[in-house]
C-alpha cells in the first residue's frame, strides 16, 4: 500500500479501515483531536473500555506516517483439524448415490466414475434447458407454425372468425378476435400502429414483456404508434408521437385481442385491418421537430408512409405453435440461438444451453451419445412439465383459494416470476418488494400452458386486462373424464365488467378440445355459441359432458370427448373487486353421476 507523509492507510491487517486517506490536512487533525476527546471522556467514564478501543493521539504536522498495529498472533500449538471436518470435506472410496456405486482413489474418480458423472451433468443440463427455456421454444414454435402456414414476418395473421381447434395454440379462447405477427427488427426499429379496442402485448422471443397496447397499454385502449427499437439501439429517438418498447431480440411477437361488438364480430375485425401498420422507422421523420433537426443530431427526413400489412386468415387453418416434447426441442431452442443475438439471453440459462452444445454461431452436431442423452432429457422435461402443470402439489402454492382445484401459477412472482403484483389500496399501488428469487416451477408450468406474458395478465387492478383460473381436477381431487358428466356453479354477480368465459383444453396439446361443438366454450357472450343462461336466483351452472344434458340450454353445455382428459380456464375480461377480495368463488366442478 501506497502511503503519503502524514496519511492513514486505508485498512490493516490488523485493524478496522482508516477514516482519512491522503495527506493529513488541519481539519482533518482537528477531526481526530476531537475523536481522542471523545476517547478521553470515554476513558474517565469506562477506562477499562476506553483503553481498548482508544486512538492514538495524532502526529504532529511533518512526522512519519502511522504504522499498524501488529496482528494477534493466530494459535497454532497442539490444534489439529477434527475427524468430524475432515470426514465432511472428504471423499470415501465408495458412495451409494442414485448413479449407482461411485468410486474414488484418494477423491479422485475412477474412469467408470467420471463417464457416469459426466453422462449426469448431460442429462442433468438437458433437463433445465427443457424446463428453464421452455418459453423460448413456445415463441420459435409459433413463429416456425405461422411461417409454415405463408405467414411472413411483418404480416398479420387474423381469426376473423375465432380461433377453434384446427389450430394448436396454447390455452387460446374462442371469445376475442387474434391478430398476431412476427415483427422483424434485424434492419432497424419498427413502427407498429394498434387498432382501437385492443387488448395486446408485444414479448420478446424469449417472451419477455416488452409493453401492452390497447385498454392495458399507454394508449389506453385509443389505439397508437408503437416504436419497437432492436437490441443495443442507440441511434436517434423522435421527440414525441411514439411509444417506445425495446426489445431483447431481433423478433417481436405481437399478439392482440379484439372484443366482440354486439354478437357481431365484423366490427373488430373491420378496425384491425383499418388501423394496423407495420412500417420501417425513418429518423428525423415524424415525432422529430424541426428544432431538434436544427441541432444538428439528426438529418431531416420526410414522413414515412404507414404501410398496411398483408392479413392472413386463420380460421379454420392447421397450424401448430406447440414445442416439440422429444429431442426437436433441442433442436428449436437452438435454432432461437442462432437467430438471436448471443447476449439476447441469461448468460446463466445460456451456459445451461453451452453444456449441451447449443452455442451461438456453432453447429449443434450431437453425436450418438449425446443424442441419446438428450433425448431422455426431453422425455424428463416434459413430464416434469406435465407434473408441474396438471399436478402441481400444495407446496407451490399454485392455489388461488384453499383446498381448491382452481389454479394460478402467476401470482407467486407476477409476470415477472421474481416479484409478486403490487397490492391495490385506497391509498394508491402498493408495490411489493422483489423476493430476490425466480419462482422456476411456476414459470414452467405456466409457459407450459400459455401463450405470451403481461402484467396485466396479473395485477390487482379492477375493471381493466384479464384475470385467469385454471380449473384441472373435480371436488374429489380426480381428474376429469372425457365420458362423464359435470358441472360447475358461478355464483350470481359474476365479477367482470366486460364478459366472462369458460373453455375446455386437450390435457395432451393445452390448445382447445376438438370436438363437434368446435368451439368449447361457455360465456356471458352470444358469439360463437348461445349465451349461458342464469337461473332464478342469478347463479350460472355450466356442464361438461360428451352429450348435451336432459334440460340443459344448449348455451350451459361444453361438449367434451370420451377416452379424452380436459381441463378449463375460467376468464374474467376487465375484474371487478369482489374476484381479487374473494367475496365471490366459483364452485368446485363436480361430479353428477
Amino acid at each position: 500500500m501506497t502511503s503519503h507523509p502524514n496519511s492513514v492507510g486505508r485498512a490493516t491487517p490488523g485493524g478496522a479501515p482508516a477514516a482519512f486517506q491522503g495527506p493529513l490536512t488541519r481539519r482533518d487533525l482537528g477531526k481526530l483531536a476531537a475523536v481522542g476527546a471523545l476517547a478521553a471522556t470515554a476513558s474517565a467514564a469506562a477506562p477499562g473500555i476506553a483503553a481498548a478501543h482508544a486512538p492514538s493521539p495524532p502526529p504532529p504536522l511533518g512526522s512519519a506516517p502511522l504504522r499498524p498495529a501488529p496482528a494477534t498472533p493466530m494459535a497454532t500449538s497442539g490444534v489439529a483439524i477434527s475427524p468430524d471436518v475432515m470426514a465432511s470435506i472428504s471423499t470415501p472410496p465408495r458412495l451409494e448415490t442414485s448413479l449407482g456405486e461411485l468410486s474414488f482413489t484418494d477423491g479422485i474418480p475412477s474412469a467408470e466414475t467420471a463417464s457416469a458423472v459426466y453422462d449426469y451433468l448431460d442429462l442433468m443440463h438437458g433437463v433445465e434447458v427443457f424446463l428453464n427455456a421452455y418459453q423460448g421454444a413456445s415463441t420459435q414454435a409459433l413463429a416456425e407454425g405461422l411461417a409454415a402456414s405463408g405467414v411472413p414476418m411483418n404480416a398479420v395473421a387474423i381469426y376473423q372468425e375465432l380461433m377453434d381447434a384446427s389450430s394448436l395454440f396454447l390455452t387460446a379462447n374462442a371469445d376475442t378476435i387474434y391478430f398476431m405477427s412476427i415483427v422483424d427488427l434485424t434492419q432497424g426499429p419498427m413502427v407498429v400502429e394498434t387498432p382501437p379496442k385492443s387488448l395486446g402485448l408485444f414479448d420478446d422471443m424469449w417472451f419477455r414483456w416488452i409493453i401492452d397496447f390497447g385498454n392495458s397499454g399507454p394508449d389506453r385502449g385509443q389505439g397508437g404508434a408503437f416504436l419497437l427499437l432492436p437490441p443495443g439501439y442507440d441511434g436517434d429517438l423522435p421527440d414525441a408521437g411514439y411509444f417506445v418498447g425495446r426489445s431483447g431480440t431481433t423478433r417481436v411477437l405481437l399478439l392482440g385481442r379484439q372484443f366482440i361488438d354486439a354478437g357481431d364480430p365484423a366490427p373488430a375485425v373491420a378496425r384491425i385491418k383499418a388501423s394496423t401498420k407495420i412500417y420501417p422507422y425513418v429518423p428525423g421523420g415524424f415525432g422529430t421537430s424541426i428544432a431538434t433537426v436544427l441541432e444538428g443530431r439528426v438529418p431531416l427526413a420526410p414522413v414515412a408512409t404507414p404501410q398496411t400489412p398483408q392479413f392472413f386468415e386463420a380460421t379454420g387453418a392447421v397450424i401448430n405453435t406447440i414445442p416439440a416434447s422429444d429431442f426437436t426441442y433441442f433442436e428449436q431452442i437452438n435454432a432461437l440461438v442462432q437467430a438471436e443475438p448471443a447476449t439476447a439471453f441469461d448468460p446463466e440459462l445460456m451456459g445451461q444451453m453451452a453444456a449441451i452444445g447449443i452455442v451461438k454461431g456453432t453447429d449443434f452436431a450431437p453425436d450418438e451419445r449425446m443424442r441419446r442423452i438428450l433425448t431422455d432429457a426431453a422425455a424428463i422435461g416434459a413430464a416434469s412439465a406435465r407434473t408441474l402443470a396438471f399436478r402441481p402439489r400444495p407446496a407451490e402454492g399454485f392455489e388461488v383459494y384453499p383446498d381448491s382445484g382452481w389454479m394460478n401459477p402467476l401470482w407467486l412472482g407476477g409476470y415477472s416470476f421474481e416479484t409478486p403484483p403490487p397490492m391495490v389500496t385506497a391509498q394508491g399501488i402498493e408495490p411489493l418488494p422483489p423476493t430476490g428469487a425466480r419462482t422456476l416451477n411456476a414459470r414452467t408450468a405456466f409457459f407450459y400452458t400459455a401463450t405470451g406474458v403481461t402484467p396485466s395478465m396479473i395485477m390487482r387492478l379492477t375493471g381493466t386486462g384479464s384475470q385467469y383460473l385454471y380449473g384441472l381436477y373435480d371436488a374429489d381431487k380426480n381428474y376429469f373424464d372425457g365420458g362423464r358428466t359435470y358441472a360447475v356453479t358461478l355464483p350470481p354477480d359474476i365479477p367482470e365488467a366486460n364478459f366472462w368465459s369458460l373453455t375446455v383444453y386437450d390435457t395432451q396439446t393445452r390448445s382447445m378440445l376438438d370436438t363437434p361443438q368446435r368451439y368449447p366454450r361457455a360465456g356471458s357472450q352470444d358469439f360463437p355459441s348461445p349465451a349461458a343462461v342464469a337461473d332464478a336466483e342469478g347463479a350460472t351452472t355450466i356442464w361438461f359432458a360428451p352429450a348435451q344434458p336432459t334440460g340443459v340450454a344448449r348455451g350451459n353445455w361444453i361438449q367434451t370427448v370420451p377416452g379424452k382428459s380436459w381441463f378449463v380456464l375460467l376468464r374474467l375480461y376487465s375484474p371487478t373487486q369482489a374476484f381479487f377480495d374473494k367475496t365471490w368463488r366459483p364452485s368446485e366442478i363436480a361430479l353428477t353421476e
